[in-house]
């Protein structure tokens, strides 16, 4: 397979299209007996794809090559600043903040089925792994993750390097993925290893001496597909900074030019336009009299004298490069602004973008960036279903339960600052109620509602009040005596009441409670008018006799 270069030198494009192609091949039988093929796509990921994926990496971590390489000024003794500004790293860290900045939430219909996700999810730390997915996206335009069976007999799944990881498509429209391929040196063995996950085996492979992949061994697995999954960007697999690589080029390069003007002017030369006053210097040098003047911060020349004897001007002054620093201001703002449109993400420094707007008022400025959300979402919730999907299989296969992937509900939310409380105000002030599930699904650090009530429920019933509550009112170990003896507490009272006797205990043991201390007598009154629906004014009555 041949290697192209990486730069078209003809349109100055900066990676060619070779660098972000997919690896394609008719079946995975016919791979697996030519394996110079696979030796081939190895030796192009090294060469080609791999180049792209290191330039992208270097800006991200703020080394923007192409200000820091090369030579900027003609002259040695002039300053040579580089200095780079880091808009990769604020372009995909916002995108990761605002689409998982609040975890991915999944849930499925069955509860059971739902717990075991949960209880999966935990020990993959799945909110920190979707994280790390969704930025390598928005780095190299691609992201991997590896499933596999760890020692401890659970599922697990991990990012793996974009750097030395592929994923090879059959030819067809489908677009289905036939093998998944992780090489990588070892630098103090001296050998390169390559692994090749198939939909049922992973084979282990060597480089001969001749450059000639020789297997290892081969080991089964139950996923029931190839167990690397990529995680696509967009559909050309783009960063989300790559497009303005040139534009942070620009940027850099202007700074640094303001950079050098400013240092340069300190180094700038000095004209002297008249004659320098050299007597009473003796035999010095005039270059060390110059010294010796500059040092003490004065200069004694005399004017010319033309010959008439009239005396012209003395003068002096530095002499550099002028430089627009104006028009150099206005220039980096366009290339800023610019690079913030093309990205879809907002310049924070902007007066504009006011911190004390409303999540919906932000939504607006927001509103490119919601749309690339939307096709990135799209795109990460169909390599989220692969995941499920290869977990159900082996589940099936262990015998540890099953689940329907189409059933299972993949939930983003934006991270923007939200105006809840007015939302539920104007909601209520209309008339409308919300359960407490509800409320507590709207607040966005609770992962599961269900589980925060079970918890809420269990707390109550440590309290001691409503310990005390279930006791009077858990008639289920009293007998509860005929309507025609009904009697009454005290026939004394005016507004004489009809208890059964289920009820008299209940009320004997709320006056005992009051005269025990463990309830005041307002607690008291509140549960027999409350809880015992007796009339209030006979309550009062009750306690005080």
């Amino acid at each position: 397979m041949a290697t192209p270069t990486t730069e078209n030198k003809l349109t100055k494009q900066r990676f060619s299209d070779e660098t972000n192609k997919h690896y394609t091949y008719p079946s995975i039988d016919k791979l697996l007996e030519n394996l110079n093929h696979l030796a081939d796509m190895i030796e192009n990921h090294k060469g080609v794809q791999r180049p792209r994926l290191r330039t992208l990496e270097n800006y991200y971590k703020g080394d923007n090559e192409t200000i820091l390489t090369g030579q900027r000024r003609k002259e040695d003794h002039q300053a040579d600043n580089r200095a780079t500004h880091n808009f990769a790293k604020y372009v995909s860290q916002f995108i990761q903040g605002y689409m998982v900045g609040i975890p991915i939430k999944t849930s499925y219909t069955d509860e059971k089925v739902e717990e075991v996700l949960r209880d999966m999810n935990r020990i993959n730390d799945a909110d920190e792994h979707n994280s790390e997915l969704i930025l390598d996206q928005s780095i190299f335009g691609r992201a991997y993750e590896l499933l596999y069976r760890s020692k401890a007999d659970e599922n697990r799944f991990t990012t793996v390097d974009v750097m030395n990881t592929f994923v090879v498509y059959d030819d067809t429209v489908e677009h289905t993925s036939i093998a998944g391929v992780r090489y990588f040196y070892n630098e103090y063995t001296e050998e390169e290893t390559v692994h090749l996950y198939t939909d049922s085996n992973v084979i282990t492979y060597k480089f001969d001496d001749g450059g000639k992949l020789i297997e290892v061994e081969s080991e089964p697995h139950a996923f029931g597909g190839v167990p690397i999954i990529e995680y696509e960007n967009n559909r050309f697999r783009q960063g989300d900074f790559e497009d303005v690589l040139t534009l942070i080029d620009l940027y850099d390069g202007v700074q640094s030019d303001i950079a050098n003007y400013s240092q340069d002017l300190n180094d700038a030369i000095l004209a002297i336009f008249g004659r320098f006053d050299l007597d009473g210097y003796g035999d010095k040098d005039p270059l060390e009299i110059m010294k010796m003047m500059k040092d003490a911060n004065l200069f004694h020349f005399e004017p010319p004298v033309d010959g008439e004897g009239r005396e012209g001007r003395a003068d002096a002054k530095y002499l550099y490069k002028q430089y627009d620093v104006q028009g150099s201001e206005a220039y980096k703002t366009r290339l800023a602004n610019d690079i913030h449109l093309f990205t879809a993400t907002p310049n924070m420094t902007d007066e504009k973008f006011a911190a004390n707007q409303s999540g919906e008022a932000m939504k607006y400025k927001l509103f490119l960036l919601e749309q690339k959300r939307a096709a990135k979402e799209r795109r990460f919730k169909k390599s989220l279903r692969d995941r499920y999907r290869l977990i159900n299989n082996v589940m099936k296969m262990a015998a540890e339960g099953e689940f329907d992937v189409s059933k299972l509900t993949i939930t983003f939310t934006e991270n923007l600052p939200k105006d809840t409380a007015n939302e539920v105000k104007w909601f209520t002030d209309a008339g409308g109620r919300l359960s407490q599930k509800t409320m507590l699904d709207l607040f966005r650090y609770i992962d599961n509602s269900d589980e925060e009530l079970e918890r809420i429920a269990e707390e109550d019933k440590q309290t001691p009040m409503n310990r005390l509550g279930e006791e009077m009112y858990d008639f289920s170990e009293q007998e509860d005596p005929q309507d025609n003896d009904n009697i009454s507490i005290n026939n004394e009272f005016e507004e004489e009441k009809a208890l059964n006797g289920a009820q008299i205990t209940s009320v004997l043991k709320v006056i005992e409670n009051i005269k025990d201390g463990l309830i005041n007598t307002d607690q008291g009154l509140a549960i027999l008018v409350d809880g015992l629906r007796i009339d209030d004014a006979a309550a009062r009555k009750i306690i005080k006799k």
